[in-house]
Parts: structure tokens; C-alpha cells; sequence
């Protein structure tokens, strides 16, 4: 008991019988308060005030990100995606609260506002947040007029600069108005642990915040349940908490599971708690958390074990924004992203540089993805005119604690990342601000460990900053991993960012050579031919976490294509390190595997052929080479089974088998000087042009196990219509992602084809975005046109809330269209 008291501010409990349930009965939700808002982009007088006249301005539904819309303009720094991502934006929106709730608790919850927001409720000023990725609460009761029209008002105004990439701007993420008695749990109100996992049962540890916001001592029952993934109780726990006026107070119980359902990479499975306040008979809150009953260690020898068993990782970075979406958080759109990373073979995300939105998390939660969360790109010192370093001093604190707080249940979660490539590395009193960062993780949060992403070399082991974090992240180093071990015997190191290397979807430079700069501002296929200076061939990498066994893993540099950064290209400003406009118009990136607008390049599969075990053969490039018959062109095959064939016309031009047979990749890069770079983990050929077909039998164990054949194309004939998805949800928010090919006669792929496709839409549904994947389009994303992209590009349709049917038609000039259907329930 002494225990408890210490830990409760004067909240005391003892155990007792109730047979109350964890079974939904009426109580207040949350409500979605995303629709019934309007917005001005201008910086206006007297907006926060309850009469103002909004009556003109455009009506929007969050989440919002007036930046997508454009246009795109060397005005703006290409940086930031060539897209207005500054200024002031305003929102407003008319609500009502009901009578009834006259003696509750009425918050206003925003899971982001990009960024240094304010917020106004019927005139009142009732905070400011700097930080555009931190999710805050603010109880607005005092402001409400019960039963009578209400205004808030919302004011965004980011910054030029604010950020390296492209931030978004806005309210991009989901409001939820909140209603609660006084006595509650508030937001990030639960902690759940698991410190003893066996085969027989689990112990699973809940903490449970109570707030009493009357004017007396307060007698309640706080009712926990656990819900297993079949939807079963499984444990339940009823504890009898006295709560002292004014104050928030935290109950601690231990409830045992009996014969644990694990949650892992491969079966993610989620329990549920369900925490309620009850008094004198009615349930005062219900609070629900999904968790996972799983055991995550750390070590040299045996590297990251997830449920006892080493998982290597293999994962990604990725930035927040959805593409031709934007960065207005949208499920669907997300969860899209995670399948085509999943499908690559990746287990593991990093979300460079900044919390993610709670959908990533939700979703990651349950699909089997593990996840490091980062906290900062800057602490003290800048590296943009705007970044975050102007809150630092002030605001840290607080959005590290409420990051953590808010993600600290869910099961994917295994890292904390203090940092990345912070420039305090190169200070000698570095250490102790990342002392003072790892201290608040282990304070919030004891359970997993701490890490940040170093690329300095060897500054932060100099001045000792890789002392004070749990594990080393290093960017860009993968020579040295082995140095790091050697020199540093406590240590565990792992790649936090690697590779950099740059491509264009479909798109081949001969000769392989090292270039600096194509005119198209387009980067070859190839790979390893136009680069930023730190970047290296994915194959570096591979080699070297097969070499140093103890590394824990690594996260390339990145999943998807994202906005801004457009490096290589965008102009080198010397005095800054950063990418300018000289190159426009180049406006978005080019490291990932998989393009913008989610097609995967041929990287993708290099990839797919180290991460994932099903049989695949993949062989590039396309065979489009008219007037250039008889000339030499290098033919590559990437596979994870032992060895491929190779036809031209159906003629063989021999087998090569993987790991003997070595492809020379011309090199440049910062630990490598220039010359070849012998990969084991393609293969290729030199094989003469000619048109017709090239063919890739992939054997293991010398049976035929996968098979990828591509023609050569005739003139563009007709489109075709893929869809993600043949049924949605009616909801207003719901997705349907359609990809258009361009197809010749015979039904052969175009893969130079750049047709202008326009789409139609009828029914239940609307065109909410087109895309192609070229990182140098500075065509209107919100256009109902798009011209193809390397013989492709892409129509994203949003559902209405009306349940029926939604017809798109696809049609250019001079060929066949197409059309599909897809049905909102």
C-alpha cells in the first residue's frame, strides 16, 4: 500500500467486489469534428472574434493541407516541394454544445496543425503550439456558451523554411471535439507494460490517470478489462479510488493473461483494455486502449529479439506526406503506403524526422510493422532559417513527453530517436543535451530504449553523445560499423539512414557512368549514377549486415518518394548545405525504391530480392531501344533464388548465379573513391539489341521457380485500368487507388509512353487526386488530367458519403479508353 500512496497524488485504493462490466453502455465519445469548417488563406484582422463574417469563405473538410494545392513555383523553394507551404491560413468553424453538458468537461483535441497554431474559442485565446507534428488538448469549458451557437477560430502560420522537406500546411490532421465529466481519464490517460511474458500467462501492468475536476473528494470504481483479439474478456480488475478535489491521480494494477496471443511481425495480434470510472452506478468515462502482448530485447550477441527470437531489421525511413494527397492524413492513403512496403519485404519504419501521425501507429499496430519514433531534425543548433531550433529551449520538453505519452501503448513502437543528424554532434559538450533528452525517454517512458541518428563520424563518439543513448544509429557509415563495435564494447549500432541512392521510375542512362546531372533532370535506373556525395548503392549495405553480424539492422533512406528535397538536383548552396532552385523544376525526391505516386521502380525489387523469401526474378531494363540495334545493352536481373537465365528472343545468353557472379557498378561515393563497386547481389549481361523480347528463368535448386518476360513495344494502342480496391467505404473518406497503363495492340506495355489520360468520374465519388511519379511534373496534382509518366500514371477517388457506385472513364487522344467500377458500401 505504501507503494501505491507514493506514486498517487491523494488517490487511494483497495480492491474490492463489483459486478460491474466492461460491456459499452452510455457514455459520452469523442466527436469527429473534422466537417463544417471554412478557410481563408490570408492574414486578416480580427478573425478570432465570434462576429466576424466568414459567410464567403470556402468550405473545407479536415483534414486539410492548403499547400497540395499549389502551384507549384520557383517562387518557392524547391526545397519544400516548389509549393506555398508558408504563410498564414485560417479556419473557422460554427458548433453547438447541448445543455445537458453544461457541468462537463468540453476539450478540443488536434492531433497536428502545421504549424505555430493558435487557437481562439468565441474570442478567447486559449493556446499556441509551435511544434506542427505534436498532437494537444486544451479544455475550452470555461469559453463554451451552452445551447448557443460557438465559434472557434484557428490559425496557422508556418514558416519559409521551417522545415528541410515538404511540412504541409494547415490543420492536416483529425480534430475530435470531447466531452467529459469531471471525473475522467484524460487524454494519453492509460500506460500499459508487460513485464513478465510466458508461454502460460502474461502479466499485464495498466496505469490509469484520473482526473477529478469537482469542487469535492470523489468515490468511484475504476473497472479494467482485457479483451483478447477474438473479442473475449480475458481479465478484469476492480479497484474501489477515493480522489482528492482538483487533482489527477494514477492506479496502478497488475491483471495476468492467461496463455498469451503474442503480437509479432508475422502475427500482429492486439488486445484491448477497457478502462472505466464508475459512480454510484454510472459510468462516468470509458477509455479504450489497443496494446500487444510482446517481449522486445536489445543486445551484441543477439541483436533485436522480438518474443526471444532475432528479427533483423529491414526497414525504411519515411516522411509523413501522401504524395499527390499532400500531408492531410488520410488511413487509407496511408495504409496503402505500408502494403507496398510490406510487399518489398520491409518489417520496420523509421519516421524520419518528426512523430508520425496515430493512423501510421494504428496501422503498423495492426499490420506487423515495428517502428522507430523520432522525436527532432534539430535541437539547439538550426539547420534551416525556421526549424525548430527557435523552440527548442521552450518547448522540448514538453513535445517529447507528450510524444511518447501518446504512442508509449501501442505494440509496434520499439525505439525512441532523440534525434538526427544533430549538428550538437559536433560540440563538445554535446553530450549533455542528449543526456538530458535520453533522461526525460527513460522518465516517460523505462520500457524501450533510446537511439539517434549520428553522421558526423567519428564527432559523436569524440564528444560522447553515443554514450548517453542505448543504441547507436549511424547514417551513411556502413565501413565502419565493425570500427564502431571494435572500439566501442558496450555499444549496439545499427543503420539509421543508409544508401541515399537516387533514381527515376523507368528511366535509363546509357552509358553507366557517373554523371553529374542529365537535362531531363531525371535519374537512371541503373543506379549509382547521379547521387548526393554520402550516398551509396543499396549493395554496400547488404554486404556489410551480412559482414557484422551484430548490427541490429537498417533503415534506408527512403520508402516512398516525398516531396521536396529534390536531391540531386535543385542547386547546391554552399553557405547553407541546402538545395535551392537552380535545377527547377525539379520538386520532389528520388531516393526510394518506389516513386511518389507509389509505382514501384526497379530498386523495389533489388530489394525484394534481400527481404522477402517467395520466389521472384525481376530483370531490367525495358526493351524499347529503336536505333540502337546491334549495340551493346547491359541487361540486369535481380532474384532471391540461386541463379538466373537469360533469353533474348529465346535464345540463351547463359546462366549467372548469385553471389559468384559479380556485376560491376561504377562508384563514387564518400568512403569509396572513384572507380567499380563489384555487387553479388545482381546479375547482369551485355547482350546485343534486338527488337523482339527478353526473358528471366530464375532456378532454385535448379527447378524453374519464377518467370518475368518484357516485349517490345509498338505504338500506344489503349489503356489499362488497375484498381487497389473494387469496394470502399461510403464514408467521405475512403480510397480507391487506379493505375493507367498504356498499352500497345498486342497488349504489350509502353514503357516511354507520355499519352495525356483524362479521367472521369460519376456516381458516388470524387477525383481526388492525379499523379504520374516524375519528380520534375509541375502539373496541378488536383487536375483531372495527367500526362503518363514512362508509359504510367495514377487516379486517387475518394468515396462520398453516399453508398452506390462510382464510375471512372480514362481516355486520350488517339487511342482506346477504359473505364471501371467500384462500389461504396
Amino acid at each position: 500500500m505504501n507503494k501505491v500512496t507514493n506514486t498517487l497524488v491523494g488517490l487511494f485504493v483497495l480492491i474490492i467486489l463489483s459486478s460491474s462490466s466492461c460491456e459499452k453502455k452510455d457514455y459520452e465519445v469523442d466527436q469527429d469534428f473534422n466537417s463544417g469548417w471554412v478557410f481563408n488563406k490570408d492574414d486578416l484582422e480580427g478573425v478570432e472574434n465570434i462576429d466576424f463574417d466568414d459567410s464567403k469563405w470556402r468550405e473545407v473538410t479536415l483534414p486539410h493541407d492548403w499547400a497540395i494545392e499549389g502551384p507549384f513555383s520557383n517562387e518557392y523553394n524547391a526545397r519544400t516541394g516548389g509549393l506555398p507551404v508558408h504563410g498564414i491560413g485560417w479556419y473557422r468553424k460554427h458548433f453547438s454544445v447541448e445543455k445537458k453538458h453544461v457541468n462537463k468537461i468540453i476539450s478540443i483535441e488536434f492531433d497536428g496543425v502545421m504549424s505555430n497554431s493558435e487557437v481562439w474559442v468565441n474570442g478567447h485565446h486559449v493556446g499556441t503550439r509551435p511544434n506542427g507534428y505534436i498532437g494537444f488538448e486544451y479544455d475550452i469549458t470555461k469559453y463554451i456558451m451552452f445551447g448557443k451557437d460557438n465559434v472557434i477560430a484557428v490559425k496557422a502560420a508556418p514558416e519559409d523554411l521551417g522545415a528541410r522537406w515538404y511540412t504541409g500546411a494547415g490543420i492536416y490532421r483529425n480534430v475530435r471535439l470531447k466531452i467529459n465529466n469531471k471525473v475522467h481519464i484524460p487524454q494519453y490517460g492509460t500506460y500499459i507494460t508487460t513485464p513478465k511474458i510466458t508461454s502460460e500467462s502474461a502479466i499485464v501492468n495498466i496505469e490509469t490517470s484520473v482526473v477529478n475536476n469537482t469542487n469535492s473528494e470523489t468515490s468511484a470504481h475504476l473497472v479494467t478489462c482485457i479483451i483478447d483479439p477474438n473479442g473475449i474478456e480475458v481479465a478484469k480488475s476492480t479497484k474501489d479510488i477515493i480522489i482528492q478535489k482538483g487533482k489527477t491521480g494514477i492506479a496502478s494494477v497488475d491483471l495476468a493473461v492467461k496463455a498469451p496471443i503474442l503480437w509479432d511481425i508475422y502475427t500482429p495480434n492486439l488486445y484491448k483494455a477497457v478502462s472505466e470510472i464508475v459512480i454510484k452506478g454510472q459510468i462516468a468515462d470509458h477509455f479504450e486502449t489497443n496494446f500487444g502482448i510482446r517481449d522486445i530485447k536489445f543486445s551484441r550477441e543477439k541483436g533485436f529479439q522480438l518474443n526471444g527470437k532475432t528479427v533483423k531489421l529491414e526497414g525504411v525511413c519515411m516522411h509523413h506526406d501522401q504524395g499527390a494527397l499532400g500531408a492531410a492524413i488520410n488511413y487509407r492513403a496511408k495504409e496503402r503506403q505500408i502494403e507496398i512496403m510490406k510487399s518489398m519485404g520491409v518489417n520496420a519504419i523509421r519516421t524520419s524526422h518528426n512523430p508520425p501521425s496515430p493512423e501510421l501507429l494504428q496501422i503498423c499496430d495492426r499490420m506487423g510493422i515495428v517502428v522507430q519514433v523520432e522525436a527532432f531534425d534539430e535541437w539547439k543548433l538550426g539547420k534551416v532559417e525556421n526549424g525548430y531550433h527557435k523552440y527548442f529551449d521552450r518547448w522540448h520538453e514538453r513535445d517529447l513527453t507528450d510524444m511518447i505519452k501518446r504512442d508509449r501503448n501501442h505494440a509496434c513502437v520499439i525505439m525512441w530517436s532523440i534525434g538526427n543528424e544533430i549538428l550538437e554532434q559536433s560540440r563538445k559538450d554535446g553530450w549533455k543535451l542528449t543526456k538530458h533528452l535520453n533522461d526525460i525517454c527513460h522518465r516517460v517512458d523505462p520500457t524501450r530504449p533510446t537511439t539517434a541518428g549520428f553522421n558526423y563520424f567519428p564527432a559523436p563518439f569524440k564528444n560522447k553523445l553515443a554514450n548517453y543513448i542505448d543504441i547507436v544509429g549511424m547514417n551513411y557509415w556502413p565501413l565502419n560499423y565493425q570500427e564502431i563495435l571494435d572500439e566501442n564494447p558496450n555499444m549496439i549500432v545499427y543503420g539509421s539512414e543508409t544508401s541515399s541512392q537516387t533514381s527515376s521510375r523507368g528511366v535509363y542512362h546509357l552509358p553507366i557512368e557517373p554523371m553529374h546531372q542529365h537535362s531531363t533532370n531525371h535519374v537512371s535506373s541503373y543506379d549509382g549514377t547521379v547521387g548526393p556525395p554520402w550516398a551509396y548503392p543499396p549493395d554496400v549495405e547488404f554486404e556489410q549486415q551480412e559482414k557484422v553480424t551484430s548490427s541490429l539492422g537498417e533503415f534506408m533512406w527512403t520508402g516512398i518518394d516525398y516531396l521536396g528535397e529534390p536531391t540531386p538536383y535543385g542547386g547546391r548552396d554552399n553557405s547553407t548545405n541546402g538545395y535551392w532552385n537552380d535545377d527547377w523544376p525539379s520538386r520532389s525526391s528520388y531516393f526510394a525504391p518506389v516513386d511518389l505516386a507509389g509505382f514501384p521502380k526497379d530498386r523495389y525489387y533489388l530489394y525484394q530480392s534481400q527481404w522477402t523469401e517467395e520466389p521472384m526474378v525481376h530483370v531490367l531494363p525495358h526493351w524499347n531501344w529503336e536505333g540502337k540495334e546491334g549495340d551493346m545493352i547491359p541487361v540486369y536481373s535481380y532474384t532471391n533464388c540461386d541463379e538466373v537465365e537469360l533469353f533474348v528472343n529465346g535464345k540463351s545468353m547463359g546462366k549467372k548465379v548469385k553471389g559468384f557472379d559479380l556485376t560491376p557498378i561504377p562508384a563514387e561515393f564518400h568512403f569509396f573513391e572513384k572507380g567499380t563497386y563489384e555487387s553479388k547481389y545482381r546479375l547482369s549481361w551485355e547482350v546485343p539489341y534486338q527488337a523482339g523480347n527478353i526473358k528471366v528463368v530464375a532456378y532454385k535448386d535448379g527447378k524453374a521457380e519464377a518467370t518475368k518476360v518484357i516485349h517490345t513495344a509498338g505504338k500506344a494502342d489503349r489503356i489499362e485500368l488497375e484498381v487497389d480496391r473494387n469496394a470502399i467505404t461510403a464514408d467521405g473518406t475512403d480510397l480507391s487507388f487506379i493505375t493507367a497503363r498504356i498499352l500497345d495492340k498486342d497488349g504489350n506495355f509502353c514503357p516511354m509512353a507520355d499519352n495525356r489520360i483524362t479521367f472521369t468520374i460519376e456516381g458516388s465519388g470524387i477525383l481526388a487526386a492525379t499523379d504520374n511519379g516524375d519528380q520534375t511534373s509541375l502539373e496541378s496534382f488536383q487536375a483531372d488530367n495527367k500526362k503518363a509518366f514512362n508509359g504510367m500514371c495514377l487516379a486517387i477517388i475518394k468515396a462520398t458519403n453516399s453508398a452506390g457506385t462510382i464510375n471512372v472513364k480514362a481516355s486520350a487522344k488517339g487511342i482506346s479508353g477504359a473505364s471501371v467500377s467500384i462500389i461504396t458500401k
